[in-house]
């Protein structure tokens, strides 16, 4: 597996931070094709919601309703971006690995602000990508081989999600 180079981790030295800083109720959830994936979304909650706390900024993080009832919600959306996968995977494993194969798939990330409870949101969206080679492919260009799957995810999640906090911390309206 390999992560694709064209989303890199912004630092949170980066980020515009609000003075004052106030408490958020946080929300993650992982969709795979926009439907709910209830055992990726526990796998990466916690690392999402450690990097929003990290992020310095706001003044506490909690899962449940904050005073002055900010929320940012954060979804992780798996979409294919390469077509016919499984005819890819098919063809490969009949010539025993001798034609390779590459499957990309796509990850956009949604970031969704409410500072108060006038209801104004500001969204903000960044797109990922994580390609798995099968068989007798080459690496693809502008990537990086992970380590194994979980690496592969976790690298692409704190990627992808720096950069919509990174957005976000610059919007106008971000307070």
């Amino acid at each position: 597996m390999y992560v694709d180079n064209g989303t890199r981790e912004i630092s949170t030295d980066q980020y515009a931070k609000p003075e004052p800083l106030r408490p958020v109720q946080a929300l993650f959830e992982f969709q795979t094709k926009g439907v709910l994936n209830a055992r990726a979304t526990d796998l990466l909650k916690v690392k999402v919601l450690d990097q929003v706390k990290s992020s310095g900024l706001f003044s506490d993080v909690s899962e449940e309703p904050v005073t002055g009832g900010a929320l940012l919600s954060i979804t992780l959306n798996n979409v294919p971006v390469t077509d016919d996968a499984f005819s890819k995977g098919f063809v490969t494993g009949l010539t025993f690995g001798l034609a390779g194969s590459q499957v990309t798939d796509g990850y956009v990330c949604t970031a969704r602000y409410v500072g108060d409870t006038s209801g104004q949101a500001i969204e903000k969206k960044a797109r990922h990508a994580i390609h798995t080679t099968v068989g007798n492919a080459a690496a693809p260009a502008n990537a990086t081989k992970a380590v194994d799957t979980e690496d592969a995810v976790y690298t692409m999640t704190r990627q992808v999600v720096s950069n919509v906090l990174n957005d976000l911390s610059h919007d106008n309206n971000f307070k």
